[in-house]
């Protein structure tokens, strides 16, 4: 895969993540928070175990071999998406996307900073910091009221 086109597909990858809290509170006023989550991972599940099913890439058969905390993505998930559908009726799309970004932006620059997970570390550095600091200043004028 090339780089402009994993550019392309993360850009619109962000644009999905923009739209999914908004379509999955408007879910949860007629079903429930809960059931709103439940219903966006059943189909995202359907979705990904269609084309799991028909791509030769990858196997489901070593996943028993995996570690309990290489598992625990779809509880993060899930934890992530019901905590949208709270957050966005009550502070808006606007400032449940600005802390989710900034929030992972500094979880990032942990992780990277330790290595986390068997990554490679990449060290925090001032250029760093202050990318993220101003990421927080950008965050508390959209969450000001």
């Amino acid at each position: 895969m090339s780089n402009l086109l994993l550019i392309v597909l993360m850009v619109a990858g962000g644009v999905a993540v923009a739209l999914q809290p908004s379509i999955n509170a408007r879910l949860a006023e007629k079903v429930g928070f809960l059931q709103a989550s439940t219903i966006s991972f059943a189909v995202g599940t359907l979705v990904l175990l269609t084309i799991s099913l028909i791509t030769t890439q990858g196997s489901f058969k070593r996943t028993f071999e995996a570690d309990w905390w290489q598992l625990s993505g779809g509880l993060f998930g899930a934890f992530f998406v019901t905590m949208t559908i709270i957050g966005v009726p009550r502070i808006g799309t606007t400032a449940v996307l600005a802390l989710t970004i900034v929030s992972q932006l500094v979880a990032g620059l942990l992780m990277d900073h330790y290595g986390l997970f068997g990554m490679r570390g990449i060290p925090v550095d001032f250029k760093r910091l202050l990318g993220v600091a101003l990421l927080l200043a950008g965050v508390a004028l959209i969450c000001r009221r």
